[in-house]
């Protein structure tokens, strides 16, 4: 049997060795300063980093507005005369429905209700319109969120990003189309003397001048209008009114971007506040019918986004080719058109046809015959696979839909109206038409 010996440590136990064991080769001074001055900056830094982690002293937690625990049936230990009280006490046994007091009373807090209702709603439209575009907002955006979740990406990153791309999309286009406008505006300007003049010196307005006086006519009303104050005032009006226009405008465009915000964060929590306030019984069911619904209009509102930027670069596209100015405009114009469902494309191929008129009914041929043919592309092609997992709406239901959206609310109301159509026909089906079959 054979004896195995670590080399190291039988020459450690020679007692004729007087070298004894060899010493590790100390690190340069230079080096070891270097790793302790590290040391002692991370110690710090994570001393800082837990004094700022703790509460300040004497502060407390904020309130929150928690959901009451969800009833069960059951009856606790204290509702059998225990030590223990509820906050709040018992609640007593209720007032009979049949009761005349009962019956005057709920009729009349009903009617006073309905009145308060009406009076606020006439008296907020302006804000409320800004919910019902945040909120139609932040349903689009949550597929987005839902989907970077899937990617083990956080919920507040992922609403931040969506945010951050919807701003940087909002200030994208404003700042694009503010510029071209000022730009077409003073190119106008500039070519109006031009443009005048020329129609001044046609044969046709001198014969008109020759028979109906109108340069004399036109001069005349020129030096009233000059020399009446109200009609200066009322310029000055004018001027005053778009102004406070524009400024509402982007000061609700602000009010909705935030209230989408909050809207997309209190998403879940809003679901299940919601949700409790149906019957315990009920709400499984209610639970279902009411994600169908935010799932249907959140990929309605990517979808038509998809086509409408589609649209509009096609448009951009055929328009640079044929040579039709204001292109970049009149793009703006087509994809804010191409929003609204089965008839938005149609208004905004008419509307550049109409301007590309002014190049010679050539080149209003080749875009009216390149554009209808792309929306027969996008209906047949694009559209069905973009918009395969949003709404399916009937095309009758959807027209009337969306006329009579845009009617009430305009733009913002035929945006909503094909997916407010869609939940209407959901709950007629799955509850309506059931309850109907079952009797």
């Amino acid at each position: 049997m054979t004896d195995k010996t670590d080399p190291s440590s039988a020459a450690a136990g020679n007692p004729g060795d007087s070298r004894g064991p060899v010493p590790a080769p100390l690190p340069p001074l230079g080096m070891a300063a270097a790793a302790h001055r590290r040391g002692t900056a991370a110690a710090a830094l994570g001393h800082v980093v837990r004094r700022l982690r703790q509460p300040l002293p004497g502060a407390q937690p904020r309130l929150r507005f928690e959901m009451p625990p969800e009833y069960t049936g059951q009856v606790s230990e204290t509702d059998h005369g225990g030590d223990e009280e509820p906050q709040f006490g018992h609640p007593g046994p209720r007032m009979s429905p049949q009761h005349p007091l009962y019956m005057g009373f709920m009729g009349t807090v009903g009617v006073g209700l309905a009145l308060l209702v009406y009076w606020i709603g006439s008296h907020t439209t302006q804000l409320l319109l800004w919910i019902v575009a945040a909120l139609f907002i932040a349903l689009g955006l949550e597929p987005v969120v839902g989907w970077l979740e899937t990617r083990k990406i956080p919920r507040p990153a992922g609403i931040l990003v969506s945010v951050a791309v919807l701003m940087g999309a909002v200030v994208g286009f404003f700042a694009t189309l503010i510029p071209t406008i000022v730009e077409q505006v003073s190119e106008i300007v500039r070519q109006a003397p031009e443009w005048v003049r020329t129609f001044m010196d046609s044969d046709f307005f001198r014969s008109l001048d020759d028979q109906f006086g109108v340069r004399d006519r036109i001069t005349e009303e020129l030096e009233k209008f000059v020399n009446d104050p109200a009609a200066v005032g009322g310029i000055f009006g004018g001027v005053v009114g778009f102004g406070s226009t524009v400024a509402n405008g982007l000061f609700g465009t602000l009010i909705v971007l935030v209230l989408s915000l909050y809207f997309l964060a209190a998403l879940p929590a809003m679901k299940k506040w919601g949700y409790r306030l149906a019957p315990r019984s009920r709400r499984t069911r209610v639970a279902a019918l009411s994600e169908e619904i935010t799932r249907s209009v959140g990929n309605y509102v990517i979808g038509q986004a998809c086509v409408a930027l589609l649209n509009a670069t096609f448009a951009f596209v055929v328009m640079s080719i044929v040579g039709i100015p204001f292109a970049l405009l009149l793009a703006f114009v087509v994809v804010l058109l191409a929003f609204i469902p089965l008839v938005g494309g149609m208004i905004a191929g008419v509307v550049v046809i109409l301007v590309s008129l002014t190049q010679g009914w050539q080149a209003a041929a080749i875009y009216a015959i390149c554009y209808f043919a792309y929306l027969q592309f996008e209906a047949y092609f694009i559209s069905p696979r973009v918009m395969q997992k949003a709404v399916a709406v009937p095309g009758a239901v959807a027209v009337i839909s969306v006329i009579a959206g845009g009617s009430l609310l305009g733009v913002l109301g035929a945006l909503i109206a094909i997916p407010t159509a869609a939940a209407v026909l959901l709950l007629l089906r799955e509850i309506y038409i059931v309850r109907q079959d079952q009797h």
